[in-house]
């Protein structure tokens, strides 16, 4: 099956854009693509393991009457270019998130981050103090394991594709049964993982190239470890938002928490890892609440 060049998910008064390299230092993330939409001060989404923008499509229409909104698809994923060679650790998807917001030259902006994307969404508040305003980070991925503890199949699948020899094989085998079952492992209500959000992320796997990227990913979580030591250089009010039932266990949020010792922090009951999809009115309703008043 030839996959479909553009997303198959519209979200109503939101348009698609493109970001050029913009120069030779940024040729090997190529061009980017984001969500954009709404108005207000510009709010910043950064998606988790293996989605892309779509994955904020329910929470945008909650949010998007506050915020100007640009959900970023990090490189290689979703309709980003994906480039043969290109890294993909913290440091490069760090690099292009800084480079969505000093190309658009944003300012004031609210970083909202759900798995590796909170962990970018923290890093890059580090990098650029004077830009960031705050940052909510949503069930960071910062700990050894990552998603291979959400299940066994999702740990018998994860330890096949990261392999060398059989490894990238194995990452370009996404049958539609065993995607549904890894994704609802970050799901206490596996309902709401909808069909729709399925096939796209299904379409979107069947790229030419794109089983280089997720096995990349898959393969980053050191770097994303690493990035840890990041946090405290954060200025910016942060906000923490676990899931009771996140694949993080206590001793990794303790981390966290002990890294920025001036952050929120908030525990939602019965959720998981993807909170944007089980439950988009948190993230929404810490959104809405009045910036001046955190």
């Amino acid at each position: 099956m030839i996959p479909s060049l553009e997303s198959t998910i519209a979200i109503p008064t939101i348009s698609t854009r493109f970001l050029a390299p913009g120069g030779s230092a940024n040729a090997g993330q190529g061009r980017l693509r984001y969500l954009t939409g709404g108005s207000g001060p510009p709010l910043v989404m950064l998606h988790t393991v293996r989605t892309q923008a779509e994955h904020f499509c329910h929470v945008i229409p909650l949010v998007q009457h506050q915020y100007t909104i640009h959900a970023l698809d990090l490189p290689g994923m979703g309709y980003s270019q994906i480039v043969p060679g290109a890294s993909y650790d913290e440091p490069a998807l760090r690099a292009a998130v800084k480079r969505l917001i000093t190309q658009l030259d944003l300012q004031d902006v609210t970083l909202l981050g759900e798995s590796i994307g909170a962990v970018l969404a923290l890093t890059t508040a580090a990098d650029l103090p004077d830009r960031v305003r705050r940052v909510v980070a949503v069930n960071t991925y910062d700990y050894a394991g990552g998603i291979a503890r959400s299940s066994l199949l999702a740990r018998l699948i994860i330890t096949g594709v990261i392999a060398p020899g059989l490894g990238p094989m194995l990452a370009g085998l996404e049958p539609k049964p065993i995607m549904r079952a890894i994704l609802t492992g970050g799901l206490v209500d596996p309902s709401a993982l909808h069909e729709d959000y399925l096939d796209e992320l299904l379409n979107v796997g069947r790229r030419p190239g794109y089983p280089t990227v997720a096995r990349a990913i898959y393969r980053n979580i050191p770097s994303l470890i690493a990035a840890r030591d990041r946090y405290p250089d954060i200025k910016a009010p942060v906000h923490l938002i676990y899931g009771e039932k996140d694949w993080s266990r206590p001793s990794d949020r303790q981390a966290n928490k002990q890294q920025l010792p001036n952050a929120e922090f908030t525990q939602i009951p019965n959720t998981s890892h993807f909170i944007a999809l089980e439950r988009p009115d948190v993230p929404a309703n810490l959104l809405s609440a009045a910036p001046e008043s955190l």
